[in-house]
């Protein structure tokens, strides 16, 4: 039985779309040119990060980031950037007496953001620079069961990469939805392991409620 649903955050609740124009910007290079080194890049199986390597070589991230700050260009998200389903499939999910969670890859200062965002809306919020490990690596995912009040197979988690999320995820023994959105769900949505590795396969978290509602069976 699933009762509970952590999400991932780029691609599921956050559409990127303007962050990453913001990069293309920052490295001077057409926001078209940009975003086709990165499906280009990711397609190959490779870190996303590399993009910022086909560049500018030795572009360190993390630095540049601080520049980004330091020049009042800092990395950003609001609600202008959430997909449209995602705080009405929240408050169904909560209506339904799920317990919810926001889990991902994400700086401290986007972590900032998500508390603002959601802080009346979920259980819990947690980052990678929380936790000191990122996906995909389990130590992530077992961070996630350390907080979630709920044996593994009772966690649904909810992303749009086979990669980072379904797999070390599975791993751990939880549930998994893969979301069909962003460039690395667009991809990989007619892979083998994108076919039989999640236990759902969705168009918009607006499906989740029913389907976990059929998961769960009646009466449970």
């Amino acid at each position: 039985m699933i009762r509970a649903v952590v999400f991932d955050v780029g691609e599921c609740l956050v559409d990127e779309t303007r962050e990453y124009g913001t990069w293309a910007d920052w490295l001077g290079v057409p926001r078209h040119t940009f975003a086709a080194m990165f499906g280009a890049v990711i397609a190959q199986g490779r870190d996303y990060r590399e993009v910022f390597q086909e560049f500018r070589p030795g572009f360190d991230l993390y630095e540049q980031r601080d520049a980004r700050v330091a020049a009042g260009r800092p990395e950003h998200f609001d609600e202008s950037d959430l997909y449209s389903d995602v705080r009405p499939a929240l408050e169904q999910l909560r209506g339904e007496g799920l317990w919810l969670g926001i889990a991902g890859n994400q700086t401290v200062r986007a972590g900032g953001i998500l508390r603002r965002l959601f802080a009346d809306d979920v259980d819990l919020i947690g980052t990678s620079d929380d936790w000191g490990a990122s996906k995909p690596d389990l130590l992530f995912f077992e961070r996630v069961a350390d907080v979630v009040p709920f044996e593994n197979d009772q966690i649904l988690y909810v992303g749009d990469r086979v990669d980072n999320d379904l797999r070390p995820a599975v791993a751990a023994g939880m549930h998994t939805a893969l979301v069909h959105r962003g460039p690395w769900a667009t991809i990989q949505w007619n892979t083998a392991e994108a076919r039989e590795l999640p236990t759902f396969r969705i168009e918009s978290l607006l499906e989740l409620p029913e389907a976990i509602a059929q998961f769960n069976g009646p009466g449970r």
